[in-house]
Protein backbone atom coordinates (compact mmCIF):
# COMPACT_ATOMS: atom_id res chain seq x y z
CA UNK A 1 0.00 0.00 0.00
CA UNK A 2 0.98 3.65 -0.33
CA UNK A 3 1.86 5.64 2.77
CA UNK A 4 3.29 9.04 3.58
CA UNK A 5 6.63 8.96 5.40
CA UNK A 6 7.48 12.08 7.39
CA UNK A 7 11.11 13.21 7.66
CA UNK A 8 10.53 16.94 8.24
CA UNK A 9 7.96 19.58 7.36
CA UNK A 10 9.72 20.07 4.05
CA UNK A 11 10.38 16.40 3.39
CA UNK A 12 7.41 14.04 3.22
CA UNK A 13 7.60 11.11 0.82
CA UNK A 14 5.07 8.71 -0.63
CA UNK A 15 6.50 5.25 -0.07
CA UNK A 16 5.32 1.65 -0.34
CA UNK A 17 4.70 -0.53 2.68
CA UNK A 18 2.86 -3.73 3.54
CA UNK A 19 -0.83 -3.68 4.37
CA UNK A 20 -0.95 -4.32 8.14
CA UNK A 21 -2.04 -7.75 9.30
CA UNK A 22 -4.68 -7.75 12.02
CA UNK A 23 -5.06 -9.99 15.03
CA UNK A 24 -7.87 -10.86 17.44
CA UNK A 25 -9.97 -7.88 18.43
CA UNK A 26 -8.39 -5.65 15.80
CA UNK A 27 -9.68 -4.07 12.59
CA UNK A 28 -8.25 -2.94 9.27
CA UNK A 29 -9.48 0.47 8.18
CA UNK A 30 -9.44 1.87 4.67
CA UNK A 31 -8.63 5.52 5.28
CA UNK A 32 -10.88 7.91 3.36
CA UNK A 33 -10.21 11.21 5.15
CA UNK A 34 -7.27 12.15 7.37
CA UNK A 35 -6.62 15.66 8.70
CA UNK A 36 -3.22 17.24 9.22
CA UNK A 37 -3.00 18.44 12.82
CA UNK A 38 -0.92 21.37 14.01
CA UNK A 39 1.04 18.93 16.16
CA UNK A 40 2.06 17.08 12.99
CA UNK A 41 4.26 20.06 12.02
CA UNK A 42 5.90 20.52 15.45
CA UNK A 43 9.34 19.50 14.22
CA UNK A 44 11.01 19.69 17.66
CA UNK A 45 8.50 17.11 18.90
CA UNK A 46 9.10 14.78 15.96
CA UNK A 47 12.82 15.08 15.22
CA UNK A 48 13.96 12.17 17.43
CA UNK A 49 11.28 9.86 16.03
CA UNK A 50 11.63 10.31 12.27
CA UNK A 51 11.06 8.78 9.85
CA UNK A 52 7.50 7.88 10.75
CA UNK A 53 3.96 7.84 9.40
CA UNK A 54 1.84 10.53 11.05
CA UNK A 55 -1.92 11.08 10.94
CA UNK A 56 -4.39 10.60 13.77
CA UNK A 57 -7.57 12.39 12.64
CA UNK A 58 -9.04 9.56 10.60
CA UNK A 59 -12.31 8.34 9.18
CA UNK A 60 -12.78 5.42 6.85
CA UNK A 61 -14.35 2.09 5.99
CA UNK A 62 -13.83 -1.16 7.87
CA UNK A 63 -12.44 -3.73 5.42
CA UNK A 64 -11.52 -6.54 7.84
CA UNK A 65 -12.43 -7.45 11.41
CA UNK A 66 -10.48 -9.72 13.72
CA UNK A 67 -11.73 -12.62 15.79
CA UNK A 68 -13.92 -11.47 18.65
CA UNK A 69 -14.99 -8.14 17.16
CA UNK A 70 -18.77 -7.91 17.50
CA UNK A 71 -19.58 -4.18 17.50
CA UNK A 72 -18.34 -3.58 13.96
CA UNK A 73 -18.46 -5.37 10.63
CA UNK A 74 -16.93 -5.11 7.19
CA UNK A 75 -18.31 -2.08 5.35
CA UNK A 76 -19.01 0.01 8.45
CA UNK A 77 -18.15 3.69 8.27
CA UNK A 78 -16.15 4.66 11.36
CA UNK A 79 -14.06 7.39 12.93
CA UNK A 80 -11.29 6.41 15.31
CA UNK A 81 -9.03 8.08 17.83
CA UNK A 82 -5.41 7.00 18.17
CA UNK A 83 -5.03 7.46 21.93
CA UNK A 84 -7.30 5.68 24.39
CA UNK A 85 -7.08 5.22 28.19
CA UNK A 86 -6.97 2.08 30.29
CA UNK A 87 -9.92 3.27 32.46
CA UNK A 88 -8.44 1.64 35.59
CA UNK A 89 -5.37 3.67 36.63
CA UNK A 90 -5.03 6.56 39.08
CA UNK A 91 -5.44 9.16 36.34
CA UNK A 92 -8.49 7.57 34.75
CA UNK A 93 -10.19 7.04 38.09
CA UNK A 94 -9.48 10.70 38.93
CA UNK A 95 -11.14 11.90 35.74
CA UNK A 96 -7.86 12.70 33.98
CA UNK A 97 -8.18 10.06 31.26
CA UNK A 98 -5.84 11.86 28.87
CA UNK A 99 -3.01 11.67 31.42
CA UNK A 100 -3.23 7.87 31.44
CA UNK A 101 0.08 6.16 30.68
CA UNK A 102 -1.67 3.79 28.29
CA UNK A 103 -3.11 6.74 26.34
CA UNK A 104 0.12 8.72 26.32
CA UNK A 105 2.57 5.97 25.42
CA UNK A 106 0.96 2.69 24.48
CA UNK A 107 -1.83 3.21 21.92
CA UNK A 108 -1.42 4.31 18.31
CA UNK A 109 -2.41 3.50 14.74
CA UNK A 110 -0.33 1.13 12.61
CA UNK A 111 1.38 2.63 10.70
CA UNK A 112 -0.46 6.00 10.94
CA UNK A 113 -3.41 7.79 9.41
CA UNK A 114 -1.53 9.09 6.36
CA UNK A 115 -1.71 5.73 4.64
CA UNK A 116 -4.19 3.85 2.51
CA UNK A 117 -4.89 1.39 5.35
CA UNK A 118 -4.36 1.38 9.10
CA UNK A 119 -4.56 -1.33 11.72
CA UNK A 120 -6.66 -0.39 14.72
CA UNK A 121 -5.37 -2.22 17.83
CA UNK A 122 -7.90 -4.07 19.95
CA UNK A 123 -7.95 -1.44 22.70
CA UNK A 124 -8.72 1.25 20.11
CA UNK A 125 -11.47 -0.85 18.60
CA UNK A 126 -12.92 -1.45 22.06
CA UNK A 127 -13.10 2.15 23.28
CA UNK A 128 -11.85 4.53 20.58
CA UNK A 129 -13.83 3.69 17.43
CA UNK A 130 -17.26 5.10 16.62
CA UNK A 131 -19.82 4.50 13.90
CA UNK A 132 -20.30 7.52 11.65
CA UNK A 133 -23.96 8.60 11.45
CA UNK A 134 -25.50 8.25 8.00
CA UNK A 135 -25.84 12.01 7.58
CA UNK A 136 -22.17 12.72 8.34
CA UNK A 137 -19.50 12.61 5.64
CA UNK A 138 -16.11 10.95 6.09
CA UNK A 139 -14.48 14.37 5.95
CA UNK A 140 -16.69 15.83 8.67
CA UNK A 141 -16.21 12.71 10.79
CA UNK A 142 -12.43 13.14 10.63
CA UNK A 143 -12.94 16.23 12.82
CA UNK A 144 -14.12 14.01 15.68
CA UNK A 145 -10.72 13.88 17.38
CA UNK A 146 -9.72 17.57 17.06
CA UNK A 147 -13.17 18.73 18.17
CA UNK A 148 -12.96 16.32 21.12
CA UNK A 149 -9.72 18.04 22.18
CA UNK A 150 -11.44 21.43 22.00
CA UNK A 151 -14.44 20.14 23.94
CA UNK A 152 -12.23 18.77 26.70
CA UNK A 153 -10.40 22.08 26.86
CA UNK A 154 -13.57 24.07 27.40
CA UNK A 155 -14.71 21.62 30.05
CA UNK A 156 -11.35 22.09 31.78
CA UNK A 157 -11.75 25.88 31.57
CA UNK A 158 -15.16 25.58 33.24
CA UNK A 159 -16.94 27.68 30.62
CA UNK A 160 -20.29 28.91 31.97
CA UNK A 161 -23.32 30.26 30.08
CA UNK A 162 -23.10 33.98 29.41
CA UNK A 163 -19.36 34.30 29.99
CA UNK A 164 -17.24 36.43 27.68
CA UNK A 165 -14.76 34.30 25.77
CA UNK A 166 -11.68 35.62 23.96
CA UNK A 167 -10.02 33.19 21.55
CA UNK A 168 -6.47 34.23 20.65
CA UNK A 169 -5.58 32.68 17.31
CA UNK A 170 -8.08 31.84 14.58
CA UNK A 171 -6.45 28.80 13.07
CA UNK A 172 -8.31 25.50 13.10
CA UNK A 173 -8.23 25.11 16.89
CA UNK A 174 -9.35 28.66 17.46
CA UNK A 175 -12.21 28.38 14.98
CA UNK A 176 -13.46 25.19 16.62
CA UNK A 177 -13.24 26.88 20.02
CA UNK A 178 -15.26 29.84 18.72
CA UNK A 179 -18.03 27.68 17.31
CA UNK A 180 -18.15 25.39 20.33
CA UNK A 181 -18.24 28.28 22.80
CA UNK A 182 -21.22 29.68 20.95
CA UNK A 183 -23.00 26.35 21.07
CA UNK A 184 -22.27 25.88 24.79
CA UNK A 185 -23.95 29.16 25.68
CA UNK A 186 -21.12 31.68 25.92
CA UNK A 187 -22.10 35.32 25.90
CA UNK A 188 -19.80 37.56 23.88
CA UNK A 189 -17.35 35.51 21.80
CA UNK A 190 -14.37 37.49 20.51
CA UNK A 191 -11.76 36.24 18.05
CA UNK A 192 -8.34 37.87 17.74
CA UNK A 193 -5.65 37.28 15.16
CA UNK A 194 -3.27 39.14 12.86
CA UNK A 195 -4.35 37.43 9.62
CA UNK A 196 -7.39 39.08 7.93
CA UNK A 197 -8.40 35.88 6.14
CA UNK A 198 -8.69 34.06 9.45
CA UNK A 199 -10.62 36.86 11.12
CA UNK A 200 -13.22 36.67 8.35
CA UNK A 201 -13.46 32.93 8.88
CA UNK A 202 -13.89 33.51 12.63
CA UNK A 203 -17.00 35.56 11.90
CA UNK A 204 -18.35 32.70 9.76
CA UNK A 205 -17.80 30.33 12.68
CA UNK A 206 -19.81 32.46 15.10
CA UNK A 207 -17.55 35.13 16.60
CA UNK A 208 -19.47 38.24 17.67
CA UNK A 209 -16.34 40.28 17.14
CA UNK A 210 -13.18 39.58 15.14
CA UNK A 211 -10.41 41.94 16.22
CA UNK A 212 -6.83 42.61 15.26
CA UNK A 213 -4.51 41.17 17.92
CA UNK A 214 -2.64 44.41 18.57
CA UNK A 215 -2.14 47.06 21.26
CA UNK A 216 -5.72 48.27 20.87
CA UNK A 217 -7.31 44.87 21.57
CA UNK A 218 -7.89 45.38 25.30
CA UNK A 219 -9.58 48.77 24.82
CA UNK A 220 -11.81 47.42 22.07
CA UNK A 221 -12.70 44.40 24.20
CA UNK A 222 -13.70 46.63 27.11
CA UNK A 223 -15.77 48.85 24.81
CA UNK A 224 -17.74 45.85 23.59
CA UNK A 225 -18.06 44.22 27.02
CA UNK A 226 -19.42 46.85 29.40
CA UNK A 227 -15.98 47.93 30.53
CA UNK A 228 -14.63 44.54 31.58
CA UNK A 229 -12.22 42.12 29.98
CA UNK A 230 -12.72 38.41 29.17
CA UNK A 231 -13.89 35.79 31.64
CA UNK A 232 -12.22 33.03 29.66
CA UNK A 233 -9.18 33.49 27.41
CA UNK A 234 -8.20 30.58 25.18
CA UNK A 235 -4.66 30.63 23.77
CA UNK A 236 -4.38 28.91 20.40
CA UNK A 237 -1.01 30.41 19.43
CA UNK A 238 1.90 30.90 21.81
CA UNK A 239 2.73 34.33 20.38
CA UNK A 240 -0.42 35.67 22.02
CA UNK A 241 0.46 34.59 25.56
CA UNK A 242 1.49 38.11 26.68
CA UNK A 243 -1.76 39.47 25.28
CA UNK A 244 -3.74 36.79 27.11
CA UNK A 245 -2.26 37.81 30.45
CA UNK A 246 -3.50 41.35 29.87
CA UNK A 247 -6.90 40.40 28.44
CA UNK A 248 -8.23 38.19 31.23
CA UNK A 249 -10.47 39.74 33.88
CA UNK A 250 -9.97 39.26 37.62
CA UNK A 251 -11.48 35.93 38.61
CA UNK A 252 -11.08 34.71 35.05
CA UNK A 253 -9.49 31.67 33.46
CA UNK A 254 -6.74 31.27 30.88
CA UNK A 255 -6.69 28.01 28.93
CA UNK A 256 -3.30 27.17 27.42
CA UNK A 257 -4.58 25.07 24.57
CA UNK A 258 -2.00 25.12 21.80
CA UNK A 259 1.41 23.52 21.97
CA UNK A 260 4.38 25.91 22.07
CA UNK A 261 7.83 26.03 20.57
CA UNK A 262 10.69 24.28 22.32
CA UNK A 263 11.80 26.13 25.44
CA UNK A 264 8.95 28.67 25.43
CA UNK A 265 8.45 30.44 28.78
CA UNK A 266 5.63 32.37 30.44
CA UNK A 267 6.58 36.08 30.37
CA UNK A 268 5.18 37.21 33.73
CA UNK A 269 5.94 37.35 37.42
CA UNK A 270 4.02 35.32 39.99
CA UNK A 271 2.65 38.41 41.73
CA UNK A 272 1.52 40.02 38.49
CA UNK A 273 -0.35 36.84 37.63
CA UNK A 274 -1.88 35.75 40.91
CA UNK A 275 -1.70 38.42 43.63
CA UNK A 276 -5.22 39.81 44.17
CA UNK A 277 -6.47 38.40 40.86
CA UNK A 278 -8.01 34.97 41.65
CA UNK A 279 -6.79 34.05 38.18
CA UNK A 280 -6.88 30.41 37.07
CA UNK A 281 -4.44 29.10 34.47
CA UNK A 282 -5.06 25.63 33.15
CA UNK A 283 -4.09 23.37 30.29
CA UNK A 284 -5.49 20.41 28.45
CA UNK A 285 -4.26 17.55 26.32
CA UNK A 286 -6.08 15.40 23.78
CA UNK A 287 -9.61 14.06 24.18
CA UNK A 288 -11.00 11.03 26.00
CA UNK A 289 -13.45 8.58 24.39
CA UNK A 290 -16.38 10.39 26.02
CA UNK A 291 -15.22 13.63 24.42
CA UNK A 292 -14.99 11.91 21.03
CA UNK A 293 -18.50 10.50 21.41
CA UNK A 294 -19.87 13.93 22.27
CA UNK A 295 -17.96 15.72 19.51
CA UNK A 296 -19.33 13.34 16.87
CA UNK A 297 -22.82 14.11 18.17
CA UNK A 298 -22.12 17.84 17.80
CA UNK A 299 -20.90 17.30 14.25
CA UNK A 300 -23.99 15.23 13.41
CA UNK A 301 -26.26 17.99 14.72
CA UNK A 302 -24.46 20.63 12.69
CA UNK A 303 -23.78 22.58 15.87
CA UNK A 304 -20.13 23.02 14.90
CA UNK A 305 -19.95 23.48 11.09
CA UNK A 306 -16.57 21.84 10.62
CA UNK A 307 -16.68 21.80 6.80
CA UNK A 308 -16.34 25.59 6.75
CA UNK A 309 -12.80 25.22 8.11
CA UNK A 310 -11.42 23.11 5.24
CA UNK A 311 -9.22 25.03 2.81
CA UNK A 312 -7.27 22.19 1.16
CA UNK A 313 -8.24 18.67 0.10
CA UNK A 314 -5.18 16.81 -1.18
CA UNK A 315 -3.99 13.38 -2.26
CA UNK A 316 -0.94 11.70 -0.72
CA UNK A 317 1.06 12.84 -3.75
CA UNK A 318 0.15 16.44 -2.88
CA UNK A 319 0.88 16.08 0.82
CA UNK A 320 4.08 18.14 0.60
CA UNK A 321 1.93 21.17 -0.17
CA UNK A 322 -0.35 20.24 2.73
CA UNK A 323 2.47 20.17 5.27
CA UNK A 324 3.88 23.45 3.98
CA UNK A 325 0.42 25.01 4.18
CA UNK A 326 -0.08 23.96 7.80
CA UNK A 327 3.45 25.04 8.78
CA UNK A 328 3.17 28.40 6.95
CA UNK A 329 -0.54 29.26 6.89
CA UNK A 330 -0.13 32.92 5.97
CA UNK A 331 1.61 32.03 2.72
CA UNK A 332 -1.11 29.56 1.68
CA UNK A 333 -4.35 30.99 3.15
CA UNK A 334 -4.54 27.71 5.01
CA UNK A 335 -6.74 26.61 7.89
CA UNK A 336 -7.55 22.90 7.69
CA UNK A 337 -5.83 20.50 5.32
CA UNK A 338 -7.44 17.13 4.64
CA UNK A 339 -5.52 14.27 3.01
CA UNK A 340 -7.48 11.71 1.01
CA UNK A 341 -5.26 8.59 0.75
CA UNK A 342 -7.55 6.80 -1.72
CA UNK A 343 -7.15 9.47 -4.42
Amino acid sequence: MRLLMYYSNNDVRVEEGPVPQIGPGEMLLKVISSGICGSDVMEWYRRDKVPLVLGHEVAGEVVEVGQGVTRFKKGDRVAATHHVPCNTCHYCLSGHHTMCQTLLKETHFDPGGFAEYVRLPAINVDRGTFLIPETVSYEDASFMEPLACVLRGQKQAGLKPGQTVLVLGSGISGLLHISLARSLGAGLVVAADTIPFRLEKAKEMGANLALEADDNLIDRLRQANQGVKADVVIICFEGFIPLALEAVERGGTILLFAGASEGAMLPASINDLFWRTELTMTSTYAGAPADCYQSLKLIQAGTVPVAKCVTHRLSLDEAGLGFRAVASPLEHDSIKVILEPQR
